[in-house]
């Protein structure tokens, strides 16, 4: 399988939601502006997931500083999606 694989998760603060990407250490040299796939993997998972739905379903359900896991999505550097294996955590 071609692209990189990204973990993705929110993690809970006090005053926020933050998503988070986890970057391989061995990723392409396509990827050559960070905040650029940031947003990229960020708008994949959003259009893969009901983003209300599951921010809505984190603020019910974890604790301040835990972090909750979306699982992964591997992309190329043109943006392709190659695969996803994304959890919605409002299933469970």
């Amino acid at each position: 399988m071609s692209g990189d694989t990204f973990a993705v998760g929110i993690h809970v603060t006090d005053a926020e939601f933050q998503f988070v990407v986890r970057v391989p250490s061995s990723i392409d040299s396509g990827w050559s502006d960070p905040d650029a796939f940031q947003s990229l993997v960020e708008r994949h998972v959003w259009d893969r997931l009901d983003r209300t739905a599951v921010l809505e379903t984190i603020d019910r359900t974890a604790d301040v500083g835990e972090t909750v896991s979306l699982g992964t999505i591997t992309l190329e550097p043109d943006g392709t999606v190659v695969d996803a294996s994304l959890r919605d955590p409002t299933s469970d």
